[in-house]
């Protein structure tokens, strides 16, 4: 009755949280803005968000996770206790419990000062799991089974990429090319072909409105704003559909070629069972228009988009949350549990 459990994604892009017998309460931007002269937190997510390009000077907007570890700890610290007292109320008397996604090629390091922030936010127990063992839970799919199931969970700073059998993780990869990697593409396409200096949110419009990856599977137009790298004074161009799928090739390709690594090492008779069942894309970066239909060439297997992609890896949290007490007997869902003073 003192005890409250959440789960955390801890994305590049987003923070979701997802509290024991709510559900997700909180999904707001992983930006935090910091008046340099007096250190103070002048605003955090989706607010501090509108301000990226747009502040002052003493102003600084900035995203502390990147590649999906943390970039900047102090800030990333800030944020984590921000949105877990926006999520559950500033309450001295409850025992907070927190899970926490992190990506499956996270280093010891990286693990320990993800956990040493969710321990000064407040958390009296962290545990971790996997960000594709938690999407493929939140997913719907049985990882439990004695059967292959693959998953490819596109984030901000990662993808990961995983095939799940009895509970655990068979073979899989993680590169730290993802969405943020999308954007950076699309802007350094932008700055070549038209001389133009665009920022992150522009890029991100470009990539939910006009991107696609596969030929001919969409045709629209855009009109965007920047700055001039020649005369230095605002300019205005249109980008095109087919044109953005040239520019996001390379990075795509990286994404398919990572898929197939893992494919090539995962035991035939857990690669029938893929073949079956297909490959399930999680994450924001299967939103990518067109990505599907480009894996099924590329890859030769029935490839589907979870129904609700972004939220899957907090949904699998939330789900091994329930399972918080079966979890500390046999670490069924592969997670680290540790403590201000080491592992449990």
């Amino acid at each position: 009755m003192f005890g409250i459990d959440i789960g955390v994604d801890l994305g590049t892009a987003n923070v979701l949280v997802h509290v024991k017998g709510k559900g997700i309460v909180l999904d707001e931007p992983s930006v935090v803005a910091i008046d340099s002269q007096t250190k103070k937190v002048v605003a955090v997510g989706e607010e501090a968000r509108r301000m990226l390009g747009r502040t002052p000077g003493h102003i600084v907007a900035t995203r502390p996770m990147r590649e999906g570890v943390i970039a900047d700890f102090d800030t990333t610290e800030i944020m984590l206790r921000h949105f877990i007292q926006r999520a559950i109320g500033n309450n001295p008397f409850k025992r907070l419990r927190v899970m926490i996604c992190v990506p499956s090629g996270i280093t010891s390091v990286e693990e320990k000062a993800v956990v040493e922030a969710a321990t000064r936010s407040g958390a009296k127990q962290v545990d971790l799991i996997t960000e594709p063992k938690a999407a493929a839970i939140g997913a719907g799919l049985d990882i439990y089974e004695p059967s292959g199931s693959m998953v490819v969970d596109i984030g901000g700073g990662t993808t990961d990429v995983a095939v799940l059998s009895l509970g655990e993780i068979v073979t899989s990869n993680s590169i730290r090319v993802a969405g943020d990697e999308f954007d950076e593409a699309i802007i350094r396409y932008i700055k070549k072909e038209y001389s133009l200096l665009i920022g992150e949110r522009t890029a991100e419009d470009i990539k939910i409105r006009v991107v696609s990856v596969y030929p001919g599977a969409r045709h629209e137009e855009m009109d965007i704003r920047g700055r001039d790298m020649i005369s230095g004074l605002p300019k205005t161009v249109t980008v095109r559909s087919e044109e953005m799928r040239e520019a996001l090739q390379e990075t795509v390709d990286l994404i398919v070629a990572a898929t197939k690594q893992v494919l090539e090492v995962t035991p035939p008779e857990l690669a029938a069972d893929i073949f079956d069942k297909g490959i399930v894309l999680t994450g924001g970066g299967a939103l990518l228009y067109g990505l599907d239909k480009l894996m099924i060439e590329e890859l030769q297997i029935p490839v589907h988009i979870a129904s609700d992609p972004m939220s899957c890896v907090v949904h699998g949290t939330g789900m091994a949350l329930d399972y918080m007490a079966k979890i500390s007997k046999n670490s069924l869902f592969g997670f680290g549990r540790k403590s201000a003073t080491g592992a449990l």
